[in-house]
């Protein structure tokens, strides 16, 4: 991108200078684009706010004013409160901060607040802010929204609809001061940002969005609170629309850029394959084969995602998959993130494929010298028709006759650059289909893997027995472990979950390793009990599951080791310790531990919730939809862990993308990205020169994990 006035560094903008600088670095600022784009953290509209003298006790209100007075009060326990009287042209009200005598140093007598908390009764009305912020300083003329020595004026402020911005502050740059530099430079900044318009008119009037100097400008001087949403909008458009980019342009190299393997369909196997079955495919099963099939007998090479929940058949499809691979002429691999679950996959893909004569080879690092060569042998001379392993099966040493189908289980265990890698291989440009069984809203879907096409298993298939789920406070301990006791006793076998792998003095939670010795010590005297967590090397970690998927255990106490990678029929109880520290999807994953065979199954989550807690807790215990269960997840979570690693400020890929709320905004920009790509793959022409530019400078780190741009 062309040099800008927005790339100006912002020690030079009025009022920033070095030391100012300096600060605005630890906001994430460091040149006028990112000041112009450093996100409101809320909005007070006029409306919200209240005249003081209308406050009432046991209202929850944020309130304007002056403050008249100020000062620390002792209590005779100690305790030392911040006190001020804060007045507008209706009246005054005493506003205390307990514990906090410091702010006596920072708020100044004439100083206009904006106040956010609950008015109570203590000797008179009196307001305890959760949240504050400095509109003006009793020193600074020009430095907030009020006129600083005049009684009441912010509330005076008030008529005309006008809207207050807060934005992210430090202790350096106070909200006051971050106000008083917007004040002088933001007119200027809006100017400059009208070089970075990259929207035509008309492109604009059909997505009902606003240019972008007028999204600007609507974020930080909104007159209403629809105002700020429509400039939000433009800006998660945007974000959104640059990341589909990335992805369409890393879709057209996955399957487009060099011709794939269009397989041909024979039926020799795939025919037998149904006909032999000892199910029926359920209808969702068969729309994702019909959307596999597709594209394994396209022209272009496959790069799909088949994604459903625990036990809605995904494994089948993928068997499927490979037999029109096989039948084709060439192989077929299978990936899993574990040795185990690897040993697990190839058992059911060699059970299902019995009958059609079909060599099934497992290759992972528990065969011997021996075994290694036959197996590196068979897989070479094509002898090997599917291959299961972990992911040493995509090294150079593993040579394949005709590879044309590379299967990920558990993809998000291998990240992207090791799926990328799958397209970079001289021996074959095979079909790539990865599966998970974490379910994800399609909004996150699209904005995780725009780069893939998406398949998904919506539906269970029939007599499977849904695992029941309780919610228990620690009190009933001693009753679920004689529950488990009592499974045992039926021939049964349980799992026991906690957050912790040791104790820590820094957090009350009890922890596996000190549970176990407890545990078999006492409650489960006389069973066998056994211990797995991820601090343990990697063959006793292997030992363990084997152990228990064998039945040598009867319990398995356990870290979130156990989310991928066992599946034991046998095991139809999971108890979760201190549930409230994990994700609604992370505890999802691990119910589905349990109810993998024909009997009734539980999951029982132990916990001391706060409200906020209690609420995704009775979401897990009364759902058992995964994809309700995930969107359940993101509303309450938020979606601030994305694209593998935890994003802030300005380095955070969505900052003004709500993926639940701009489904619509998503749906369009992954549409029109794809669209233009295809139509303009290099963006050479002239009407999208903008567009490169923008791409290249501000995401050169994402297309450069997608090996493109």
């Amino acid at each position: 991108m062309s040099y800008s006035q927005l790339d100006r560094p912002v020690q030079f903008l009025k009022g920033v200078g070095p030391k100012r600088a300096d600060a605005f670095v630890r906001l994430g600022v460091t040149t006028a684009r990112d000041l112009l784009y450093h996100v409101p953290r809320r909005y007070d509209d006029a409306s919200t706010v209240e005249p003081i003298v209308r406050l009432e006790v046991g209202m929850d209100a944020s309130a304007i004013g002056r403050v008249r007075s100020k000062g620390v009060i002792p209590t005779r326990r100690g305790l030392r409160i911040f006190q001020a009287v804060l007045e507008d042209d209706t009246g005054m009200i005493t506003v205390a901060w307990p514990g906090q005598p410091w702010l006596d140093r920072k708020l100044r007598e004439g100083d206009t607040l904006l106040v956010t908390g609950k008015v109570k009764f203590f000797h008179g009305r009196q307001l305890q802010p959760r949240e504050y912020s400095i509109l003006s300083r009793a020193s600074d003329q020009d430095a907030g929204t009020g006129t600083a020595g005049e009684p009441g004026s912010g509330a005076a402020s008030l008529a005309g609809g006008l809207v207050f911005v807060t934005y992210p502050a430090t202790e350096e740059l106070p909200q006051w001061v971050l106000r008083g530099i917007f004040d002088k430079n933001l007119e200027a900044m809006l100017g400059w940002a009208d070089d970075d318009e990259y929207l035509s008119p008309q492109v604009r009037t059909r997505l009902e969005l606003p240019g972008l100097a007028e999204a600007l400008t609507l974020l930080h001087r909104p007159t209403t609170l629809y105002d700020a949403e429509r400039g939000r909008r433009r800006l998660a458009f945007d974000e959104l629309f640059f990341l589909q980019l990335v992805q369409a342009q890393a879709r057209r190299k996955a399957t487009a850029l060099e011709p794939g393997i269009a397989h041909r369909r024979t039926n020799r196997l795939v025919r037998p394959l149904h006909e032999s079955l000892p199910f029926s495919l359920t209808e969702a099963q068969a729309r994702a084969l019909r959307e596999v099939y597709a594209d394994m007998q396209s022209e272009g090479r496959m790069n799909r995602l088949l994604q459903g929940d625990v036990g809605s058949g995904k494994t089948a499809v993928a068997t499927f998959a490979m037999a029109l691979a096989v039948e084709g002429g060439s192989q077929a691999v299978l990936m899993a993130p574990t040795e185990i679950l690897a040993e697990q996959h190839a058992r059911g893909v060699q059970t299902l494929l019995a009958p059609l004569d079909v060599k099934v080879q497992l290759l992972t690092g528990r065969l011997g010298a021996a075994e290694r060569r036959q197996a590196l042998g068979a897989v070479a001379s094509g002898e090997a028709s599917i291959v299961v392993g972990t992911h040493a099966l995509i090294q150079d040493a593993v040579r394949y006759r005709a590879l044309g189908l590379v299967v990920i289980d558990e993809q998000h265990r291998f990240g992207v650059r090791q799926r990328m890698a799958l397209l970079e291989r001289d021996d074959g440009r095979p079909d790539v289909l990865v599966m998970s069984a974490t379910p994800i809203p399609r909004s996150l879907a699209m904005a995780l893997y725009g780069d893939l096409d998406i398949s998904v298993l919506d539906e269970m298939p029939p007599g499977r027995t849904p695992v029941k789920t309780a919610l228990r406070s620690p009190d009933a301990r001693a009753s679920v472990y004689a529950f488990i006791r009592e499974r045992i006793a039926e021939g049964r076998q349980a799992y026991i979950v906690y957050p912790l792998v040791e104790e820590s003095e820094k957090i009350d939670l009890l922890s596996a390793t000190a549970e176990f010795d407890r545990l078999r010590a006492g409650p489960f005297e006389g069973a066998r009990v056994g211990l797995l967590h991820g601090q343990l090397p990697g063959s006793e970690k292997d030992t363990v599951m084997r152990a228990f998927a064998s039945g040598e255990l009867d319990v398995l106490v356990a870290t979130t080791v156990i989310e991928v990678g066992i599946d034991v029929p046998n095991a139809t109880v999971i108890v979760i310790e201190h549930a409230e520290r994990f994700g609604l999807s992370q505890l999802h994953q691990l119910r589905g531990r349990v109810g993998r065979g024909a009997e009734e199954s539980h999951c029982i989550v132990i916990s001391e919730p706060g409200d906020d807690a209690l609420e995704r807790l009775r979401v897990f215990r009364d759902t058992t939809d995964g994809f309700e269960i995930a969107r359940a997840d993101l509303r309450i979570r938020g979606q601030g862990d994305l694209f593998g690693s935890r994003q802030h400020g300005k380095d955070a890929m969505l900052r003004f993308a709500d993926l639940l709320a701009d489904e619509d905004l998503l749906v369009t920009a992954q549409r029109d990205a794809r669209a233009l790509i295809s139509a303009d793959p290099e963006l050479t022409q002239a009407e999208h020169s903008p567009i490169r530019e923008h791409l290249v400078a501000r995401y050169r780190h994402r297309l450069a994990m997608y090996g493109v741009g």
